[in-house]
């Protein structure tokens, strides 16, 4: 029977090394669970990490000069049929061959051909998806391996599969929430921006051909208009170079940086982009350790789900500190970038030996959270939006009647 050595932290938070006799891996990291000991790093002896460098990326050798081939719905589908196929009893290359033969997108079809083929070459399945780092995450890898090493394939692409989904559902109920304020604005903007450049100059023309005293409002909504009139082009460069200059700046790690800290910041905004980060880094961090992936392994692969780069940092600090015998609750909390629920559960699942639980759970609420908050944040966005467009249009349209109306009272 193997060997393997370990390092972890027990529930008492106090570091842990050793050895333990097991079939594979997964039984070695439950063995140790049972025991009250949390693995964050087991190794075959005799084995070491080059194979498969702990945090290593994840090679793109096929993916110069060529663009994705699966969307997030292609790839949430196929892995469902995959893991249904092999469930079914088939063999993994007959497997993929059935996924070559249903797929109706050529570049799909001519995906998992290829897949096939290096397969039946004596690739392994992961060494393979390994090479397609733009169709396969690093995420569906590296538990694409711990399925392989467990012997449970089929068992992690269907928990591959419900993460997917899940992670799907989630990113359409933020963009649906997004979608309708934001062609509202364009819309509105849009209209004002036609108004106040090409009608209001005409109507305005009429008030200064009579020479008389004009009212404020009608004043400055001349000279705004005059401004788009006369300057359209430069209001509409500032935008687009503003635009510009900013998407550059967010590019670089500073400003990146800069950016996402601002979004934390921010009212209601923040509380989402915080709960969605959560929501994905406890998911993926749930389904990762259920596969049999090393908890250090699984954190550097976890945290590059949550698209904010200050919780990233947060994570990794966290991750460094776990290598030197401390918890994962500890440094987190620290930070006051995680909520007290978060930590607080984390903590739990440390001390009982139910971190996937615990971590599935918070996933849980923070969806519930983050649909919750997205319905208030929406249903309060539509009516400011309509409010503020007709204050504005109010505004013009008085600043337009008032001389009218004078002019009325003068022939009098």
């Amino acid at each position: 029977m193997p060997v393997y050595q370990y390092r972890g932290y027990r529930n008492d938070g106090g570091a842990a090394t050793g050895i333990v006799d097991a079939e594979n891996v997964k039984v070695a990291r439950l063995k140790l669970r049972k025991e009250g000991v949390f693995p964050t790093d087991v190794e075959e002896q005799g084995q070491t990490s080059a194979r498969h460098p702990e945090g290593s990326r994840i090679r793109a050798t096929h993916t110069l000069g060529r663009s994705a081939a699966l969307t997030s719905n292609d790839l949430a589908l196929m892995t469902r049929q995959f893991a249904t196929l092999l469930v079914a009893g088939l063999p993994l290359v007959e497997a993929l061959g059935v996924l070559v033969d249903q797929a109706e997108k050529k570049p799909v079809k001519a995906l998992f051909a290829d897949i096939r083929e290096q397969i039946r070459g004596g690739k392994s399945l992961s060494a393979v998806l390994e090479t397609y780092g733009k169709d396969f995450s690093p995420i569906y890898v590296h538990m694409v391996r711990a399925g392989e090493a467990s012997g449970a394939l089929d068992q992690i692409l269907f928990r591959l599969a419900e993460f997917l989904e899940k992670q799907l559902a989630l990113k359409n109920k933020v963009t649906n929430a997004i979608l309708y304020p934001a062609l509202m604005l364009i819309v509105g903007v849009s209209v004002l921006f036609f108004l106040m450049t090409f009608v209001v100059p005409k109507i305005t023309a009429v008030f200064v051909s009579m020479k008389q005293a004009l009212p404020w409002p009608t004043v400055a909504l001349m000279s705004v208009s005059q401004l788009f009139a006369d300057y359209w082009i430069l209001v509409v460069g500032l935008v687009v170079g503003g635009i510009v200059i900013t998407r550059r700046f967010v590019r670089t790690d500073s400003g990146r940086m800069a950016a996402d800290r601002v979004i934390l910041r921010l009212p209601l905004i923040g509380d989402v982009a915080r709960m969605v980060s959560i929501s994905r880094l406890t998911g993926t961090l749930a389904t990762m350790l259920a596969s049999g992936v090393q908890l250090l392994d699984a954190l550097d692969v976890s945290k590059r789900v949550m698209n904010n780069r200050v919780l990233e940092e947060t994570v990794e600090g966290a991750r460094q500190n776990i290598r030197e015998g401390e918890t994962i609750a500890d440094p987190l909390k620290r930070s006051g970038e995680f909520p007290a629920l978060v930590t607080h559960m984390i903590a739990v699942g440390e001390r009982s030996g139910e971190m996937e639980e615990m971590l599935r759970r918070v996933s849980q609420i923070y969806d519930g959270e983050v649909e919750r908050v997205i319905t208030r944040l929406t249903s309060l966005m539509e009516p400011i939006m309509i409010l503020v467009m007709g204050v504005i249009v109010f505004f013009i349209v008085v600043a337009i009647l008032l001389p009218i109306f004078e002019m009325g009272q003068m022939v009098r």
